[in-house]
């Protein structure tokens, strides 16, 4: 690993303070080279915060705040500073100018915290959570990101590796003494381990699903029959008209898609196509997209009109919507609109009038509800990035093979094989196992003075 020193800003342009990261070998000997305490009796120490002066060819640049990080007791594990000082354009760049004459270099897109991966400062899943906590833009990704480089998670991974590499070891130690015919795995007990393993592994890769979704917003269709409201309930949840409204049966030919946070939670609301069969080709493409809007949301809202009698054929509209989809991962809110019209009975479900936005509000504590119940079943473990989608699907592809294994009463060297072949993978997300083109590709996407 380069142990050279690296510097740069911390802090986007344009603020009244800027931040200036170095990191390396020889940090504290550069910094003290153009770094002058106010006071002789308050000089550099370690962890703790200095007031002095910038200076360059004899004169003051600017008055700054400097701290100074020995190794390993520093974000990157190695010998670190930062400067605080105003956030004038000119005065950061004098500085940097400053540190390379001295003796650094520019650090590279995501370098310190690339530094702070290979210095087992933390591991490769907690570095990409600072990538996803700094963009992080709603209390839900905060909160998963912030869960996720807490560790959290990796404590997850670290238990299914640690029950791997026991179960390797009674199949390898029974190889030791084959000779002798000595079962140190019971296959019952092994069949039972694997079993487990392997629905830990599936409950996370679902859970991608909704990781995924807070992450980038959860999905959520606007279902129903034409002219139930469901374009007034999107400008009502919107508060601005989005979708066109009109009383006449199908206006709305193809999805509109907006977004709005609701309890700290990124939503996808999608208006859809009203669902009736017809002969216009046009209708019919709406209705089809309708249905595929249904089927890639994470919560359906089934919007129907109070004022028509809940009978058959309102069952029969939520059953052809359920079957046209797979509910085990998703949510169906079965909304009654208009109740600000004449309506003979209270079916079970949401009423509202989106005209009048009665009972919205509570429309919207369902819908985040959900969620929330979903992220606490969870206990805020959830799959929110795709190269650990993949790795964890070649995860439970080796245990499902061992548990085929099993089944067919395969030696232990074989059986060896795949979970070593699982604990691969799931060293391929904590950066156990990696090469530097995936180290490369992941810290390329975060911003230089990170």
């Amino acid at each position: 690993m380069e142990q050279d020193c690296i510097c740069a800003p911390a802090t986007a342009a344009g603020g009244a303070l800027g931040v200036i990261r170095i990191s390396g070998k020889g940090t504290k000997e550069i910094v003290s080279q153009i770094f002058t305490p106010k006071k002789a009796s308050f000089p550099l120490q370690d962890r703790k915060v200095c007031f002095g002066e910038i200076t360059a060819k004899g004169e003051c640049l600017d008055e700054v705040l400097l701290w100074l990080f020995s190794a390993p007791h520093s974000y990157t594990g190695e010998e670190m500073a930062e400067i605080s000082c105003h956030g004038s354009p000119y005065i950061q760049q004098q500085m940097l100018e400053l540190l390379i004459q001295k003796g650094c270099r520019m650090a590279r897109p995501g370098e310190f915290t690339q530094r702070a991966f290979l210095n087992g400062k933390m591991d490769l899943s907690q570095a990409e959570a600072v990538a996803d906590l700094i963009a992080s833009d709603t209390k839900a990704s905060h909160q998963l990101a912030f869960s996720q480089l807490r560790g959290g998670y990796a404590q997850e991974l670290e238990s299914l590796r640690a029950e791997l590499i026991r179960l390797v070891s009674l199949l390898e130690l029974e190889l030791d003494f084959s000779e002798e015919d000595v079962e140190f795995a019971d296959r019952r007990q092994l069949m039972e381990l694997v079993s487990t393993l392997s629905g830990k592994v599936g409950q996370l890769i679902r859970s991608f699903q909704m990781g995924n979704a807070l992450k980038r917003g959860v999905p959520v269709a606007i279902i129903g029959r034409p002219n139930a409201g469901k374009s007034t309930l999107l400008n009502t949840l919107l508060q601005d008209d989005r979708a066109i409204v009109s009383p006449i049966p199908g206006t709305t030919r193809d999805t509109i898609e907006e977004c709005m946070t609701i309890d700290g939670i990124t939503f996808r609301f999608i208006d859809t196509a009203g669902l009736r069969k017809s002969d216009d080709p046009v209708e019919s493409l709406g209705f089809a997209r309708s249905i595929k809007a249904a089927q890639e949301a994470q919560i359906i809202l089934f919007i129907r009109d109070i004022s028509v009698p809940f009978d058959q054929h309102a069952l029969d509209d939520i059953a052809f919507v359920t079957d046209q989809c797979d509910m085990k991962e998703k949510h169906l809110l079965v909304v009654h609109n208009r109740c600000d019209l004449p309506h003979e009975t209270t079916p079970p479900g949401i009423i509202i009038s989106a005209k009048e936005k009665t009972g919205v509000d509570k429309l919207k504590q369902s819908i985040a509800a959900v969620v929330q119940a979903d992220m606490k079943k969870s206990d805020g473990v959830l799959l929110t990035n795709v190269r650990h989608y993949e790795a964890l699907q070649h995860v439970l592809a080796a245990l499902r093979q061992m548990q085929t294994g099993l089944e067919t009463g395969i030696t232990p060297d074989l059986l060896s094989i795949d979970a070593r072949d699982a604990i691969r993978h799931l060293g391929e997300i904590t950066g156990e196992v990696t090469n530097e083109d995936v180290l490369s590709a992941i810290f390329s996407k975060f911003c230089i003075g990170k």
